[in-house]
């Protein structure tokens, strides 16, 4: 509850209601008008504050989350983070379960959080006991008194963005939106934003990004779980291995994937343009944006938003390091 002086009472007060600002020069050559909405100004810098908060008070409602009880999660990063910073103001324990794929700055933050991390290896099958899927299940079966977040196969992913990001952006753009870009990687932030609008809607086209060496443009495609899709891929927060019933195939109109490579780039490129410092996959969402357009999705009339999840300062030893890329053969 906000008082009357503006004050808030805790720093989760702040999720949601994020910004929505046009992009000016890296859409330039593009036709149609194209807007990001900002997730990085959520107080965790990303969105994953809003299914975090959501899925927690849920559980406090229905008395499965208690008093000294610990939140359990598998994470690339950004909901661990979230989870953390909810669990400091609320009181719980935090046991994260992260992908040796997240940044080196990630883990370090998550333990200053307070939070206990175990890093697992990201080319392992989803079922291998070493992955951060089921070494975050046998973590929740042996700590008594512990609720597992579980946001890949949860339905309040989806219903989180139902409520808030979906209405957020009809509001802000007055309902004139005509195309949605998103990453999807659990899956709730495409589905429950585009679930809503299109119920507003029914014309709006909701495009997902995937990744080049994940499953999920094929499966919307065929129905089929091809698992020669699947290869080691750097992007975090973005595509899966798995297929994740947080996803709402049925919602998503089409899916374009993207490159490890030219995503680093693209969210360079951001900064350089748009003076907004991007995650990797708000690269990875506006290199889709560029695809799409070199395919004609887009006309004069467009009104094109495009969801950037987080914030560039997680990824400070990687894309933005350049002995990173030359690593990765980046850069010469």
């Amino acid at each position: 509850m906000i008082s009357k002086t503006g004050i808030h009472n805790n720093i989760l007060e702040l999720v949601g209601d994020t910004p929505l600002v046009k992009l000016q020069k890296i859409t330039k050559s593009l036709k149609g008008s194209y807007f990001a909405k900002l997730e990085a100004f959520n107080p965790g810098h990303s969105s994953k504050d809003r299914i975090a908060l959501h899925i927690i008070n849920d559980a406090e409602k229905k008395g499965i989350l208690k008093k000294g009880a610990t939140i359990v999660e598998t994470t690339s990063g950004n909901t661990g983070f979230s989870l953390a910073m909810i669990s400091i103001v609320k009181g719980y324990k935090c046991i994260l379960a992260v992908s040796d794929k997240s940044s080196q700055d990630k883990i370090e933050l998550l333990k200053t959080m307070g939070a206990e991390v175990h890093i697992c290896p990201a080319n392992v099958p989803a079922e291998d006991p070493r992955s951060y899927y089921e070494v975050a299940k046998a973590i929740h079966k042996k700590t008594k008194n512990s609720v597992y977040i579980n946001q890949y196969f949860n339905e309040l992913n989806i219903e989180a963005h139902y409520r808030t990001t979906g209405p957020e952006i009809w509001k802000q753009t007055q309902g004139k939106i005509t195309h949605l870009i998103a990453a999807s990687g659990t899956g709730g932030t495409i589905s429950g934003t585009g679930k809503y609008l299109k119920e507003q809607n029914p014309n709006i086209k909701i495009l997902g990004v995937d990744a080049i060496g994940s499953v999920l443009k094929k499966y919307h495609e065929t129905g089929e779980f091809d698992t020669n899709e699947i290869k080691p891929y750097k992007i975090e927060g973005l595509g899966k291995t798995l297929i994740p019933t947080a996803t709402d195939f049925d919602v998503i109109d089409v899916y374009e994937k993207v490159a490890d490579k030219a995503s680093a780039f693209t969210a360079r490129e951001i900064i350089k343009t748009e003076g907004i410092f991007p995650g990797y996959t708000c690269g990875a969402v506006m290199q889709a944006t560029k695809q799409y357009a070199a395919k004609n999705y887009f006309n004069e009339d467009s009104f094109v938003v495009l969801i950037f999840p987080d914030h560039g300062s997680r990824y400070l030893n990687k894309i933005y390091n350049d002995s990173w890329m030359r690593q990765q053969g980046f850069l010469d």
